[in-house]
């Protein structure tokens, strides 16, 4: 009987210790749970605020009609992105006039591919006008392409 009195013991001691541990435990995972919950609301707040910093400052760069001044000279694809961009409620005039200049270079160059004697040339004369317009939009400065510039503003000036 000594040895069941000693081994019953045992077992309640065991318990014991287990319930001590399991409580130990517990108070453990809650307090890490409560370090989590207070590092995940710090980075939260951060999030936030880097978020707010980046609307900010992709605002103010999108508002700049210069990029997408420079966004209209890259390809077809690019004119039609800055077309896109600058038809919201601040639309640019400097944007709106390099659209205007590579729309009618893109057309410029389109006649002159269709003329068979000009057609081996005709590449090199709207690459020069598309550096130099490239130039003027890189310098923030509104610059017509040379002879035709004025023209397109013109019949263009619905962009």
């Amino acid at each position: 009987m000594s040895d069941e009195k000693n081994l019953s013991d045992d077992l309640n001691d065991m318990l014991g210790d287990a319930k001590d541990g399991v409580k130990k435990a517990t108070d453990k995972a809650s307090e890490l749970a409560e370090e989590a919950k207070e590092k995940a609301s710090e980075f939260a707040d951060d999030a936030k605020e880097a978020a707010a910093e980046f609307t900010g400052n992709a605002k103010q760069v999108l508002g700049d009609g210069k990029n997408i001044a420079i966004i209209a000279h890259i390809t077809i694809i690019g004119w039609v992105i800055a077309l896109i961009m600058n038809s919201n409620d601040k639309k640019s005039e400097y944007a709106s006039f390099y659209i205007r200049q590579m729309l009618g270079l893109m057309l410029l160059s389109i006649v002159l591919g269709l003329i068979p004697v000009l057609n081996l040339f005709s590449w090199i004369l709207p690459v020069v006008l598309w550096i130099m317009s490239l130039i003027g939009a890189l310098s923030g400065e509104k610059k017509p392409i040379f002879l035709l510039g004025n023209q397109f503003q013109d019949w263009f000036k619905s962009l």
